[in-house]
């Protein structure tokens, strides 16, 4: 694979709407800023509209639900749907509560989604494979994960991105394999939020190719994470924190490519 796409990032400074969580919003717009990207967090739902004619992507980030965010979620996504730029959609949880069921069933049937990305568990539950996932974390199953991330992907028509140990890519033909990665990342609040925005912000610089933009930007993700926990103690997960968006800052296409450890199969 060539990887070129985060030279485009900070050539082009990328405006990426996200509307994230409260818990992480701080870090994923710190995340994006290292990166080369230009973060806005925004939900209120009148300015929906507005915000879709400048932002270059939109993240929809489920984590922390309620009503008026809702609202906002659709206002904003089918604005990007009309502007044409990319949607991600993180489902946080979303086997949790009939909520959260029912907010992502809503978004998939109202907004056409770019890429979707989440654990085994959120996937597993978008694609109808039975999976005994706890809250937010990826649970337990015994499914091919490289499988679920194909019926995702081909039941909700765009690229969906499974991370764990492995991460899995699909665009619902082919699927891309990425080895690279640390156990560190569940460790920290915000690992895959921040993951989610970064696929942003690589759509945004290549949306004709949205299943090279995912395994570029899920790629790159991970060998920032496994650079920022190479001489760290296994529990130093303040100090991961901390160097993951160092190792954001100081990420290359160059670097990538050197330690890149990615499988790609239809």
């Amino acid at each position: 694979m060539d990887f070129n796409l985060i030279t485009k990032i900070r050539q082009t400074n990328p405006l990426i709407h996200n509307i994230t969580n409260i818990v992480v919003a701080n870090y994923v717009a710190n995340g994006l800023l290292a990166l080369g990207a230009s973060p806005i967090m925004a939900d209120a739902e009148e300015e929906m509209a507005d915000l879709a004619q400048f932002s270059a992507a939109l993240v929809i980030n489920i984590g922390t639900l309620d009503p008026f965010k809702v609202k906002a979620m659709l206002a904003a996504g089918k604005a990007a749907n009309k502007a044409g730029i990319p949607v991600v959609l993180d489902p946080v949880g979303v086997g949790a509560t009939q909520y959260r069921k029912d907010v992502v069933a809503e978004l998939l049937s109202k907004v056409k989604f770019t890429a979707i990305r989440g654990n085994a568990g959120e996937i597993a539950q978008l694609a109808g494979v039975n999976w005994a996932a706890k809250g937010v974390d990826a649970g337990q199953g015994e499914g091919d994960v490289a499988q679920i991330a194909k019926l995702a992907a081909q039941r909700h028509q765009c690229v969906v991105a499974v991370s764990g140990a492995v991460d899995y890519i699909s665009d619902g033909v082919q699927v891309a394999a990425i080895d690279n990665g640390t156990p560190m990342f569940p460790k920290i609040t915000g690992s895959g939020c921040l993951l989610g925005a970064v696929l942003g912000a690589f759509l945004a610089v290549d949306p004709n190719q949205p299943f090279n933009a995912v395994v570029q930007a899920s790629t790159s993700y991970a060998v920032a994470g496994q650079l920022a926990a190479k001489d760290l103690g296994s529990t130093k997960y303040g100090q991961f924190y901390t160097a993951l968006l160092d190792q954001l800052g100081e990420l290359s296409d160059q670097k990538v490519a050197q330690f890149a450890q990615v499988h790609i199969e239809e």
